[in-house]
């Protein structure tokens, strides 16, 4: 696995940092193969998808992209807290994405078998490597408590389960999500680790500098296999390294 980190002085710089990697790796991918991308939601993620809309969009083929989400609320794709939503206003309303490369978590169907549905869409839609999916580009953020996707300390578990996707719960406002599983993340080409602001500089050390306890935070078991890892931090979240 390699690891690698950037520092970004700015929101924009962020923003530009994770935008030139992505559309880098578009454009290396051969034309008679799919790009998978799988979105994060949040905040940073919002900002990112907006900079690429203005700045980057005529920059590479977005007709060999294929658009996932890591994880999703189980609310209808037009509620205001829905990953979907945000990524549709902020992004692929604004890129010429075909919406036939768009593949949704439905978060308004019964949590379980959403979670077999869209197991089954990635399988089918993604390339595989030795016979499992490997996803290009995987965007995951980073919660004060150590949480990525909808994978949190109270669940850790479900990094190691041996399905896809599984359904998981906000550990206070007891929402149900659908989320990735280590299966997925710990397959993926690369993952890009995204955090911003002085609220996760301490998280961010514990992890990076693998800290003690450590082990108990899902983020700290996002190792690919034969992947590569990109923390993309601002400033503020470096503080502490």
């Amino acid at each position: 696995m390699e690891h690698s980190l950037r520092i970004a002085k700015s929101n924009d710089e962020l923003a530009d940092i994770f935008a030139s990697v992505l559309v880098k790796h578009i454009n290396e991918t051969p034309d008679d193969r799919c790009f998978s991308w799988v979105l994060s939601g949040g905040a940073t993620p919002k900002m990112i998808f907006e900079k690429i809309a203005l700045c980057y969009k005529d920059l590479t083929d977005w007709n060999k992209v294929n658009i996932f989400w890591g994880d999703e609320r189980c609310v209808g794709p037009e509620d205001s807290e829905s990953n979907y939503k945000m990524a549709r206003e902020s992004l692929l309303d604004k890129v010429p994405v075909p919406s036939s490369n768009i593949f949704r978590i439905q978060g308004e169907s019964f949590p379980a078998d959403e979670a077999v549905r869209y197991a089954d869409q990635f399988l089918k839609n993604v390339n595989t490597v030795n016979g499992f999916p490997r996803a290009d580009l995987l965007m995951l953020g980073l919660g004060e408590d150590g949480h990525t996707a909808s994978i949190f300390p109270s669940n850790i578990q479900l990094f190691s389960s041996n399905k896809l996707f599984e359904t998981a719960e906000h550990p206070q406002t007891k929402q149900k999500r659908i989320t990735a599983t280590g299966k997925i993340i710990n397959h993926a080409k690369m993952v890009v680790i995204i955090a911003t602001g002085e609220n996760k500089s301490t998280v961010v050390a514990r992890i990076i500098n693998k800290s003690n306890g450590c082990d108990l935070l899902p983020a700290s078991c996002i190792r690919p296999e034969h992947g590569e890892v990109l923390w993309l931090l601002d400033q503020e979240a470096a503080k502490r390294l």
